[in-house]
C-alpha cells in the first residue's frame, strides 16, 4: 500500500488544517507507505508572491513536521523540487480530454465569472494531481468530497494512456475513505468554513496561537442559550454548538455522542472551560514544535531537499516509462 497526498501551502494554520486534514496524514504513517507533498506547483496557478510562498512552504512543512509527519518514516518534499512532475503533467495533458476538463466542478468554482480572465493552469490543475499521484504508483489516495472528480480522472487518464500505447505502465489509485475527518467550523459561524480568509481572527484557532489567545477564542465563541442534549442528532439546527462538541470529540478521540452522553444537560459555562483545557493542551506541544522549527529555516530547506531526492528516486521508473512509451527520448 501506497499512500500519496498533497496540501497546498498557504499561511496561518489552523484548526481546521489540524483536525481536517493533517492528523488524519500523521494516522495513515501507521498503514502504509507515505509520501506528502507541498503542493507549491499548484499554488501558482493563481498569483503568489514569491516571498510569501516560500514562507508558505516551509511554515506548511513545519506543521506537517510539528503535528506528527515523521520524515524518517514518511516522505516529505514540496513539488517543485522534483521536476518529475511537471514533466508528467505535460505528458499527460497529450490523453487529457477538454471534455474531462470541462466537467471538472472546481474550475468552474475557482474561476467564477472570470473564466476568461483565468489561467491555464487553473485549468488544466487537474492534470498536474494526476500526475502527482500517478508518478508514485500509488495504490490509495485519501479523498474528499471536493475531490473525488479529480482522483475519477487521474483514473481515466490511467487508463486511456496504458491503452493507448499498450503499456501496463500507470497503476489505478483507490480512493482511500478511511476515517472521516473532522470538518470544523468558523467559531463566529458554525455554517462557514474555518478559514484563513476569515476577516476575524477570533473565528479561528492558529496554530501559532498562545494558550491564552486560544482559551480566550474558546470562552467567546458563538453559541446559544440551550443547555447541552444527550445526542448529536439533537444538535442538527444548533451548528455552532454542533461544531464545539465535535471539536471536543476529534482532540478526545471519543465520538461526538460520548462526549454529549457526558455534558448532557450542561450549559456551555460548562463545557467551554473543558473544551479550552482540552485544547491548550493538545496543541501546546504542536505550537512549540512548530514554532521551533520556524526559527530554523534552512533545517526545514535541508528536510525537504532530503524528501525530494527521495521521492525522485521512485518517480524516475515511472517517468522514463512515459517517455517510452511515447517514443521520446529523455534528456539529463
Amino acid at each position: 500500500m501506497r499512500v500519496v497526498s498533497g496540501i497546498q501551502p498557504t499561511g496561518n494554520l489552523h484548526l481546521g488544517n489540524y483536525l481536517g486534514a493533517i492528523m488524519r496524514w500523521a494516522k495513515m504513517q501507521d498503514e502504509g507507505e507515505c509520501l506528502f507533498f507541498l503542493a507549491d506547483l499548484h499554488a501558482i496557478t493563481v498569483h503568489n508572491d514569491p516571498a510569501e510562498l516560500t514562507a508558505n512552504v516551509r511554515g506548511m512543512a513545519a506543521a506537517l513536521i510539528a503535528c506528527g509527519i515523521d520524515t524518517e518514516r514518511s516522505i516529505l518534499f514540496n513539488q517543485a523540487r522534483v521536476s518529475a512532475h511537471a514533466e508528467l503533467a505535460w505528458l499527460l495533458n497529450g490523453t487529457a480530454r477538454i471534455g474531462w476538463l470541462n466537467r471538472m466542478t472546481q474550475f468552474k468554482e475557482k474561476s467564477g465569472k472570470n473564466r476568461e480572465g483565468a489561467s491555464v493552469g487553473l485549468y488544466v490543475y487537474p492534470v498536474l494531481m494526476a500526475a502527482d499521484v500517478l508518478l508514485y504508483q500509488a495504490t490509495h489516495v485519501p479523498v474528499g468530497e471536493d475531490q473525488k472528480q479529480h482522483l475519477e480522472l487521474a483514473r481515466d487518464l490511467a487508463a486511456k494512456f496504458n491503452t493507448d500505447f499498450g503499456v501496463d505502465l500507470f497503476t489505478l489509485p483507490e480512493p482511500l475513505i478511511g476515517e472521516t475527518a473532522a470538518r470544523i467550523m468558523s467559531l463566529r459561524d458554525g455554517t462557514a468554513k474555518m478559514s484563513k480568509s476569515d476577516p476575524s481572527d477570533m473565528s479561528r484557532i492558529n496554530l501559532s496561537d498562545d494558550s491564552e489567545t486560544i482559551a480566550q477564542k474558546i470562552r467567546k465563541a458563538k453559541t446559544d442559550a440551550e443547555p447541552l442534549p444527550a445526542t448529536m442528532a439533537e444538535l442538527a439546527d444548533r451548528p455552532e454548538a454542533r461544531n464545539l462538541v465535535g471539536i471536543f470529540a476529534a482532540f478526545a478521540g471519543r465520538t461526538a455522542d460520548e462526549v454529549l452522553a457526558d455534558y448532557a444537560g450542561s450549559g456551555f459555562g460548562a463545557f467551554k472551560p473543558a473544551l479550552a483545557e482540552l485544547t491548550v493542551e493538545t496543541l501546546r506541544p504542536i505550537r512549540e514544535r512548530y514554532l521551533e522549527l520556524l526559527a530554523h529555516p534552512s533545517e526545514i530547506d535541508a528536510i525537504l531537499a532530503r524528501g525530494a531526492e527521495r521521492a525522485a528516486v521512485l518517480a524516475r521508473p515511472t517517468l522514463e516509462g512515459a517517455y517510452a512509451a511515447l517514443g521520446l527520448p529523455r534528456g539529463g
